[in-house]
């Protein structure tokens, strides 16, 4: 079964499927291995990760192509990329999803932010008007090389225009096919139950789940009690790297030595264990020829 089909299939359960968010091949292959049947590379932890900037719009479309194409050949879970506005109108937006496709998206996450976009939970953000979002979905469709490639249609109206216009926005989306939702920071758990009753009966809701946002949920058991199916980790392992790289470093600029904090560390060996450096080396023998 392809990685679309399986994610077409992992979201016509009856339960909230729990997704990392990724950015390299190692945050994707430990994802997988860690036993998660899908991983998210989210666009903010691409800047993070790779270019040490914020969730600013600065990650350009080859750029992401590339990491999308990289994560494929690492891994062979379902990878759900986040391509915020598309990169442009209806007509950069088409080639953008022939692109990530052909590098091995599952779904694709669109949003209606104005470019340069920035962080969903930040503020000052602006967002395009109705009918431009509604082609810009009608031509990712109409782009798409496989109709089981997922197009998730995100909406950041909520905290531009309020929430009338973000419900109706999604509502609009829908009707022009889009396959999910994704209402971002909602602001209440009302809110949220509202959006669950009016939309989590007909496709599958999206929700982030991100350290120091604004959800006003924690967790997956809480989205699935109010209709929602995927549930965002968008940046957790970013978050949990930072402080642990910042109190390593620390340690080395004081004591000049890992020696202390050995016990907490990876080592070459296992590192190699986890990357599968023996198994590349027995594929490797069997081209070896004889001598």
């Amino acid at each position: 079964m392809s990685h679309r089909a399986r994610l077409q299939r992992q979201l016509q359960a009856d339960r909230v499927l729990p997704v990392p968010g990724v950015y390299d091949g190692l945050s994707a292959l430990l994802v997988e291995q860690a036993g998660f049947d899908c991983a998210f590379l989210s666009g903010a932890c691409l800047a993070f990760a790779r270019f040490g900037r914020p969730d600013l719009g600065l990650v350009c479309a080859s750029e992401l192509r590339e990491t999308v194409a990289l994560l494929r050949d690492r891994v062979s879970i379902p990878l759900i990329v986040d391509m915020d506005t598309g990169f442009g109108n209806a007509l950069n937006v088409q080639r953008t999803v022939r692109d990530l496709e052909r590098a091995g998206a599952s779904a694709l996450q669109m949003e209606d932010q104005l470019a340069p976009k920035r962080c969903g939970h930040m503020a000052g953000k602006t967002v395009i008007p109705v009918a431009e979002m509604v082609g810009k979905i009608r031509a990712a469709l109409d782009a798409r090389l496989d109709d089981s490639t997922l197009l998730i249609a995100r909406t950041d109206a909520l905290g531009v225009n309020g929430f009338e216009d973000a419900l109706e926005r999604a509502e609009r989306y829908l009707e022009a096919g889009a396959d999910a939702l994704f209402i971002e920071a909602p602001q209440s758990v009302a809110q949220m139950q509202q959006i669950g009753r009016q939309f989590g009966g007909r496709t599958p809701l999206v929700h982030n789940l991100v350290e120091g946002g604004n959800s006003p949920v924690t967790g997956g058991a809480e989205l699935q009690q109010l209709g929602y199916r995927v549930a965002l980790y968008p940046a957790a392992l970013l978050h949990q790297f930072v402080p642990a790289a910042q109190a390593l470093l620390q340690v080395i600029a004081n004591t000049g030595s890992t020696a202390s904090l050995r016990s907490q560390l990876c080592e070459l060996g296992d590192m190699n264990r986890v990357l599968g450096a023996e198994q590349l080396l027995a594929a490797a023998e069997q081209y070896a020829g004889d001598e």
